[in-house]
């Protein structure tokens, strides 16, 4: 029978920010206001999806130091309330790179979330997730689906809406969900596989986009399918938790599915290479560019650890 889990008490990477979003008041223009005009209102600053940090922890800019930043009309979002403090987030990515350092700081001072988010304690790196999730979408969604006209932020910059006043479609963020799956025999082997542009030696769990029309079971069996040629009864799919993956805009959802040790049919489209790996070649990985497990900060990884914890 498959593993049945406890949803785990230990929040994944890039989930729990200690944010009262406030949806309530993001039609609230002048609640809003207020917030602008607040002297408790911090500013993450980002800038082509990199964050402003200093030391490798991010660097929140005051309310005295963003009021230019806010005037120059750049893409600005409510984040919400932490301990009833506002907290904005503002993108500079219109900014050429040599005005950057007069603007706010030099380029050097920003950096992807993936080389820092693993240094970070867990709400800041899930506040720094949910900023750069949210402020890709703006960047990518600039024209309205329906008609092709430009879009306008509203909401406090959680919709976008067409400004064709015969269209005025409403646009909201989007998240794409991923599954994601530790496929085990019940014996103590599991499946991992890379892909060629992965980093030298990295090893990891299968995954995939669900597509229109399946449930998330449907989506794993047929992953592992397509990926690795298993076929893996839907009872033999249990859900384990799930991981905000703003890279730009997945959730990933995260399995454990129950196989058959058979012969792996390797999809070359998908996969340079997969196999089976016993519990003792994990806890044994020599983590070098040969082979080595997942980032820390991945579900992936917490999918593994969390297995390679149960007997046998």
């Amino acid at each position: 029978s498959p593993m049945r889990f406890i949803i785990p008490g230990r929040p994944n990477f890039y989930s729990g920010a200690p944010l009262d979003r406030q949806d309530h008041r993001r039609n609230d223009r002048a609640w809003l206001e207020g917030c602008f005009q607040n002297r408790a209102t911090k500013v993450l600053v980002l800038w082509r999806s990199r964050h402003l940090v200093e030391n490798d922890r991010p660097c929140w800019i005051n309310r005295d130091q963003a009021t230019a930043l806010f005037s120059a009309g750049h893409e600005t979002v409510f984040l919400g309330l932490e301990r009833a403090a506002p907290r904005l987030a503002i993108d500079l990515s219109e900014v050429p790179e040599d005005s950057l350092g007069q603007k706010i700081a030099p380029k050097d001072s920003f950096k992807d979330l993936r080389e820092i988010g693993p240094l970070l304690p867990q709400a800041e790196g899930a506040t720094l997730a949910y900023a750069r999730g949210l402020l890709i979408w703006h960047q990518r969604h600039r024209f309205c689906g329906v008609c092709g006209s430009p879009t306008r932020s509203d909401r406090a910059g959680h919709m976008r809406r067409c400004t064709n006043d015969s269209c005025a479609a409403p646009h909201f963020p989007r998240t794409d969900p991923a599954v994601i799956m530790l496929v085990h025999d019940g014996k103590g082997s599991c499946v991992l596989g890379r892909q060629q542009q992965w980093p030298p030696g990295m090893h990891s769990t299968l995954a995939g986009f669900v597509e229109p029309g399946e449930t998330l079971e449907e989506a794993v069996a047929r992953e592992v399918y397509e990926e690795v040629g298993l076929k893996m009864p839907l009872d033999q799919i249990t859900y384990h938790s799930s991981q905000p993956w703003p890279f730009p805009s997945s959730i990933m959802l995260g399995f454990y599915g129950l196989a058959p040790r058979e012969s792996l049919r390797i999809c070359a489209e998908e996969l340079a290479e997969a196999n089976w790996y016993s519990k003792d070649d994990l806890r044994n990985s020599p983590e070098n560019e040969v082979f080595r497990l997942p980032r820390r900060d991945s579900i992936a990884r917490r999918l593994i650890e969390d297995w390679l914890a149960l007997d046998p």
